[in-house]
């Protein structure tokens, strides 16, 4: 079963139904045939930052994109530190 992909529009325009015209999570979801969890967390998203909510064709928010690029330095870093200590184990054992 694939994925159902939905426009930033249509996530609104749902948070807005339940928001605004006071119609249950319950009632939404059988209408637009979306879970109910699926929409709770679309309000809650709204409800966080109602400007960067759903960005949209998987674009990140700002502060995950660097969080997401932090943590690939930090692997990096990382592996080049372990390369270096076998480099000294290798160089320290040698000169003896």
């Amino acid at each position: 079963m694939e994925r159902r992909k939905f426009t930033r529009e249509f996530k609104l325009e749902a948070v807005k139904l339940i928001t605004e015209r006071g119609v249950s999570v319950v009632q939404a979801s059988r209408d637009l045939s979306v879970h109910g969890s699926v929409l709770r967390r679309w309000v809650q998203e709204c409800v966080v930052d109602p400007q960067q909510a759903f960005p949209g064709q998987g674009q990140m928010r700002p502060e995950q994109g660097e969080i997401e690029r932090l943590r690939r330095e930090v692997f990096k870093l990382k592996a080049e530190r372990d390369i270096l200590k076998k480099a000294a184990a290798y160089f320290a054992k040698e000169s003896m």
